[in-house]
């Protein structure tokens, strides 16, 4: 429940990126800002965020969080101009970064260390199915009442799915209050920086996410475009992809156990790039088969990462979360708009050149991780 609202309230709007450049007259760039916004300020906010669930426990951080987000994203779809959406989608990304910096770390401290991987994987199997639910339901209800209406939709679902959150999630029985100082913090993170592999898990979570996110926001534009002309209902429908999320992270976590980390996420960037190359094509078969490659290998490896990030940090999990969480919102925000860049300039192909290279360079630090001992 809490994945699955987290991700539905933050990329309700990434189907919903060409109606906000025709509606408010912005560019395909300008109108990434929407998702961006919300992953940059959320991926800097985690880092407090994580710190204050370190006080007042884990549960109420989350719970507040997610009330304050549904109730920001109401309020989005009553705008009439395009700052004020921003402002609202900037303070979305402040309130949602209780979610995220707190709920891998839950897990750790509360699950049986033979179920995590595959805790981890059901976790993150919520995010796909909120994002793909989000995604999926703006871009249906906006081709017919409008895109106010697709964000108030999604906004009134996350409220009863924070609702049911609320009444069971059961209580933190491992959790103990930790006061710690931003110099206590300074000398964890120094720990965590000089161990020989979370850093590189760090960048891969960094370039994942902004292999994805640059792909999903502007697939819209080009299939809404000639010689295409889908309708916003059809595009929208692309994200039931997601669904491939909710087996990959479980089954590529529990693979990652029984044939080692390194192997697995070698193999999840190996199918994001088939997909990049089937993408790149002008068949539309190929790019369904394409966009699934991608989110399959995308899903698979943050699994995979993640919980490799948990096991390796030790005391220090919450920290070492919150950091590689920063890297995967901030992945989302500063690629996902550079990606708005490189639309404008070569268009699709321009896309899919960039996330290309992307996934070569997370590639060679899989490769790097799975060579080394660790």
């Amino acid at each position: 429940l809490a994945g699955f609202s987290t991700f539905g309230l933050l990329y309700t709007v990434q189907p919903l990126l060409p109606e906000f450049s025709r509606h408010f007259g912005v560019s395909a760039a300008n109108s990434a800002l929407a998702p961006s916004l919300s992953t940059g300020l959320l991926a800097v906010m985690m880092l407090i965020a994580g710190l204050v669930s370190d006080r007042v426990g884990r549960r109420n951080v989350m719970i507040t969080a997610l009330l304050a987000s549904t109730v920001l994203s109401a309020a989005s779809a009553l705008v009439t101009d395009w700052t004020t959406m921003l402002v609202l989608r900037a303070l979305l990304g402040v309130a949602l970064s209780g979610v995220p910096a707190v709920a891998m770390t839950y897990l750790v401290e509360e699950m049986d260390s033979r179920a995590m991987g595959l805790a981890m994987g059901l976790y993150i199997g919520g995010n796909a199915v909120g994002g793909m639910s989000g995604r999926l339901i703006a871009g249906i209800i906006a081709d017919h009442w409008g895109w106010r209406w697709g964000i108030g939709v999604v906004s009134l679902i996350a409220v009863a799915s924070t609702l049911l959150l609320w009444m069971q999630l059961p209580p933190s029985r491992h959790f103990q209050s930790r006061r710690g100082g931003l110099r206590q913090l300074r000398s964890r993170w120094r720990q965590l920086f000089a161990d020989p592999g979370v850093p590189w898990l760090f960048g891969t979570a960094f370039l994942l996410m902004g292999v994805v996110v640059t792909t999903y926001n502007y697939l819209g534009y080009h299939l809404l475009a000639p010689p295409y002309r889908l309708s916003q209902t059809v595009v929208g429908l692309i994200f039931s992809v997601y669904l491939v999320g909710t087996f990959s992270s479980a089954w590529m976590g529990q693979q990652a156990i029984r044939h080692g980390r390194g192997r697995v996420l070698s193999i999840s960037y190996a199918l994001i790039i088939a997909g990049i190359v089937l993408l790149v094509m002008p068949w539309l078969w190929t790019m369904a088969i394409g966009i699934a490659l991608v989110t399959f290998g995308f899903f698979g490896g943050h699994s995979v990462a993640s919980s490799w990030v948990g096991s390796r940090a030790g005391a220090i999990r919450a920290e070492a979360s919150a950091l590689y969480l920063f890297s995967y919102y901030l992945g989302s925000s500063v690629l996902g708009a550079v990606g708005g860049l490189a639309y404008t300039a070569w268009d699709w192909v321009g896309v899919c050149a960039f996330t290309g290279l992307l996934t070569v360079i997370g590639a060679g630090i899989a490769w790097n991780l799975w060579r080394r001992p660790l």
